[in-house]
């Protein structure tokens, strides 16, 4: 047991409790630097959720000041100051308050007011940002009251994320979206008030000596307040939780069916929609070579039924517009069937042009080395191919060979090397050109 003591004393490297309380008192006001601060943090989280990203939402909850007058009303409770409560509440609300309008201006004066990401994430809080506020709030008021405060300040300020649902409650201000606003308002309150608790406890654990002697009345109704709030968060959020947690073994178990019964027995799924939030629950399916029949469609709503998860859920199979689905499987095929058409032209154009290349394209050096020890004056040459226009609208192709040589051809020689250069090339009517000509 004392090795545990020892383990867990949270007392070794306390600061002095006088300047924790002093440095608590000092962060939860809300005027002057701290108000310019939060402004500016609130403007960089509503840009950040605005364009979805999460780098600029991190560093707008970095230079967030919002934990001071929660530790603060926590710190408080702990210490029975009921002064510093209402500072460190009133001063929160304000804060709130600011926040709030500052971010539903901005999402009202924003261009673009598409739902996020990040945004949505922010809208359906459930058990498991309790945890997170819960942990986080923990570590941060344990670092608060160390001498050296280490990295724990900015890693709490990121895991409680506080400045997102109060951006999101003001997106939904702005576009009038009241699920938003009353979802992210629920999750900045399950922020606030488990931070706040866990900071209590801290408290009663280092037995910080309270401000004033309360009688048991007065303890009694702290707890059965924080009692209260705690029920009021928790409630909620499980039921939260326990509707994504179904929500995600529907559509898990919805796949494994599709696959099981469909996609495993060779039929072509075309059309796949899962309705969780519909009442009954649906899964709608479309194929593409099958048509079923009443007593297999029964046999598949029986399977359905035997799944815990899925129990209730329609099966919906899209087939009664027989002309519609041909259609669309004609539109699938003709479409493949474009591809390959336009795949095979470009392999026919491919083969033309190569050809056109090799036709007109001479190994100017070999035919230099060749011509050179039969007249070894020519010092250089090449030779082309020319598409040359009449005044008919026709074109005919001439082979020309323009060579350089250190002497004039003697008019044998010319004849001989036209000659030569017509067999070479396979051609009949090279025109020679000398370039001193």
């Amino acid at each position: 047991m004392s090795f545990f003591k020892d383990v867990l004393n949270l007392k070794e490297g306390e600061n002095d409790r006088e300047k924790t309380l002093e440095s608590i008192k000092t962060n939860i006001s809300f005027k002057g630097a701290n108000l310019w601060t939060l402004a500016c943090a609130i403007i960089i989280a509503s840009v950040g959720l605005n364009v979805n990203s999460t780098a600029v939402i991190i560093g707008a909850m970095l230079i967030s000041p919002l934990m001071g007058p929660i530790v603060g009303a926590g710190f408080a409770l702990g210490v029975f100051d009921f002064t510093l409560l209402k500072k460190s509440l009133r001063n929160l609300l304000n804060a709130t308050l600011v926040s709030l309008i500052v971010s539903t201006l901005y999402f009202l004066i924003s261009p673009f007011k598409d739902v996020q990401s990040e945004l949505l994430s922010r809208t359906s809080p459930n058990i498991y940002d309790i945890f997170i506020a819960f942990f986080g709030g923990l570590v941060g008021v344990i670092a608060v009251t160390r001498t050296e405060k280490g990295n724990p300040i900015p890693g709490v300020a990121i895991a409680t994320a506080l400045m997102p649902p109060l951006c999101t409650a003001g997106y939904g201000l702005a576009t009038l979206q009241w699920s938003y606003f009353f979802g992210a308002a629920y999750l900045y309150c399950i922020n606030c008030v488990f931070i706040g608790i866990a900071t209590f406890i801290i408290v009663k654990y280092l037995k910080y000596p309270p401000k004033k002697q309360v009688d048991e009345k007065q303890q009694r109704q702290v707890k059965i307040m924080i009692w209260v709030l705690t029920t009021v968060m928790l409630l909620p959020s499980s039921y939260l939780a326990y509707s994504l947690y179904m929500e995600q073994q529907f559509r898990k178990n919805s796949n494994i069916f599709i696959e099981n019964e469909f996609a495993d027995k060779g039929y072509t799924v075309v059309f796949k929609k899962i309705n969780f939030k519909t009442e009954p629950k649906t899964i709608e399916l479309a194929m593409l070579n099958k048509r079923f029949e009443k007593n297999e469609i029964a046999d598949l709503d029986k399977k359905i039924n035997e799944n815990r998860y899925l129990k209730g859920a329609d099966l919906i199979i899209r087939q009664d517009t027989t002309d519609r689905l041909s259609a669309l499987k004609g539109d699938i095929l003709r479409q493949v069937k474009g591809d390959e058409n336009e795949l095979n032209q470009k392999d026919v154009k491919i083969i033309q042009l190569e050809k056109e290349l090799e036709k007109n394209h001479f190994d100017n050096k070999k035919l230099l080395k060749e011509a050179r020890a039969i007249f070894p004056a020519i010092n250089s040459l090449s030779v082309s191919n020319h598409e040359m226009a009449t005044g008919k609208d026709s074109l005919f192709t001439i082979t020309a060979v323009i060579y350089q040589s250190n002497k004039k051809l003697p008019d044998a020689d010319s004849k001989r090397f036209k000659n030569w250069l017509n067999e070479r090339l396979s051609v009949k009517n090279v025109q020679v050109f000398n370039e001193k000509d």
